[in-house]
Order: C-alpha cells, then sequence, then structure tokens
C-alpha cells in the first residue's frame, strides 16, 4: 500500500509504511496581498509542526523540489530539518536550503536523468518546463545564487529551473507533472499507472495547444488514473476552506471540466484531491 497525501499546489508525501518522501513543501500560504506588497515572510513553524504530528511524518527520507518559487520550496529547510531528512534540488534549491540552515552534506544537487534509490523508492529526475509567465511569475530560468535566508520577499525565490518526477514504487510507476506546460516528446518511454497533473492556465489554454498539453502528457504516458494539482488557491491558508485559483489568475471549474472531459472520452479516471486528504494508490 501507498499512501499519498495532499497539501495543495504540488506538495505531496509518499508513504508506504516505511519511508516517506516529500515532493514540493508549501505549507504555510503567505497571503496574496502580502505577495504583491512585498512583505517579509517565514515559515509558519507551528503550522509545520502541526501538520508533522497530525500526519505522523516520522519517518521522512527526503524532500524533493521540482522549482524554487516560494509555492514549491519555501518550508523544504524547516520541514526537512525538523523531520531530519535531506533535500533535493537544483542549485537554486540548494541556495535555498543553505539560507534555512541546511548542512550542506544533507542537500544533493541533481540533474535531468539522475535516479535516486530510497528505499523501495526509485525516483528519476526530469528536466521539465514551467508553465508560461504571468505577472505574477515572469522571473522563468532565473537561479537563486545566494543564500536565501527567511524572513524574505515571496518574490525573492525565482524559479530557479524545473523539473517533473518520475517514482517507480515496487510495481506502481506515478509522475508528478507540477507544471502546465510540455516538451513534446518528453514522455516518449515513460509509462504511468498515475499522472499527478498540473493543470493551473489550461482553461485559459486554445484548442491546440489544449490538444498538445494533453497528448504530451496523459496519451504519451498511458496513465490510467489522472490526478490534477496545482489547481487550488496556494494564497489562502491551510486551516481555513480552500478553493480554487482567483478568477483573475485561471478558472479551475473549467480546467478540472476540460481534464475531465478527456479523461471521459479516453475511459481513464479522474481524481480531484483535496487538500489534507490522503489515498491510497
Amino acid at each position: 500500500m501507498l499512501k499519498v497525501t495532499f497539501w495543495g499546489t504540488t506538495t505531496l508525501l509518499f508513504d508506504d509504511g516505511k519511508d516517506q518522501i516529500l515532493f514540493d513543501a508549501h505549507i504555510t500560504r503567505p497571503s496574496l496581498s502580502k505577495y504583491i506588497r512585498g512583505v517579509k515572510e517565514s515559515t509558519n513553524r507551528t503550522l509545520c509542526d502541526e501538520i508533522i504530528s497530525l500526519h505522523h511524518i516520522d519517518r521522512l527520507r527526503a524532500v524533493f523540489i521540482s522549482h524554487t518559487h516560494h509555492d514549491h520550496v519555501m518550508d523544504a529547510p524547516y520541514i526537512a530539518q525538523k523531520c531530519g531528512a535531506g533535500i533535493y534540488g537544483s542549485e537554486s534549491a540548494k541556495n535555498v536550503a543553505l539560507g534555512g540552515g541546511v548542512s550542506a552534506e544533507n542537500i544533493s544537487v541533481f540533474k535531468h536523468g539522475d535516479i535516486f534509490d530510497i528505499g523501495d523508492y526509485k525516483i528519476l529526475i526530469l528536466k521539465s518546463i514551467h508553465s508560461k509567465p504571468t505577472v505574477l511569475n515572469n522571473d522563468l530560468g532565473e537561479p537563486i545564487r545566494e543564500p536565501l535566508t527567511q524572513p524574505a520577499r515571496l518574490r525573492d525565490y525565482k524559479e530557479g529551473g524545473s523539473y517533473d518526477f518520475y517514482i517507480e514504487y515496487k510495481e506502481k510507476k506515478i509522475l508528478i507533472r507540477p507544471s502546465f506546460n510540455y516538451i513534446e516528446g518528453q514522455f516518449d518511454d515513460i509509462r504511468a499507472d498515475v499522472l499527478f497533473l498540473g493543470v493551473a492556465g489550461l482553461a485559459k489554454a486554445d484548442p491546440d495547444t489544449e490538444k498538445t498539453f494533453f497528448r504530451e502528457t496523459i496519451e504519451k504516458t498511458g496513465a490510467k488514473l489522472v490526478i490534477p494539482v496545482h489547481w487550488d488557491n496556494f494564497f489562502s491558508p491551510l486551516n481555513r476552506p480552500i478553493g480554487g485559483m482567483p478568477h483573475i489568475i485561471e478558472n479551475t471549474a473549467a480546467a478540472f471540466f476540460k481534464t475531465a472531459k478527456y479523461c471521459e472520452l479516453h475511459d481513464l479516471n479522474f481524481l480531484i484531491q483535496y487538500p489534507r486528504t490522503s489515498i491510497e494508490i
């Protein structure tokens, strides 16, 4: 049995009863107002401690970072140190970790094609591409060049390069694709049973982009279960009801509908997982 717990955006905890692996780490979720005003923020340690205790995160081996925008990496240093886990990511992720007090020996800088064997997990790193830039994330490709110390402005968390994660766990094959975008041919040789698929941006996509996106992700991988991620309003705290992205950014209902319709037409399972819940895959 493999349990997957979701805390919104692309923060996913895999737990097989022996070892836990965390993909991205965003529990604090500061408000949009703070983001826009450039308010310096720090990890909400009280909330992180609550989550760690409530969900029994006591066997955490690794925290993998897909990219270094704040909504993917902000809480990684604290959680990794609290739980005695290593951090795996780009050079930018390394600088976030160092700024957060993580020792260099507990940081692994990865590149495309690297494979990590942790317990019964085999994790392949795939170079990816972020969703198209917006007024809120127009720093694509920019690295974090120096250790980033909290409190920090949320805009200080530059993208730093994006990655996908392909996880083989015994007979299961799982792909985490955090961003709404595609690289043609990237998944030609990747087969997945479950696909965690970033959909923020899908609602506004033109029909040709939508068609190509689904072909290069769901169709190429052959996934039978599609679970959308990065659909929720990550500026809303985890201790309040969570809905879709603000409409000025994305129409989450429309993104769900497009994905569900594709899955319906191709006889695939489509599951919306609410933040703070767990499923077994």
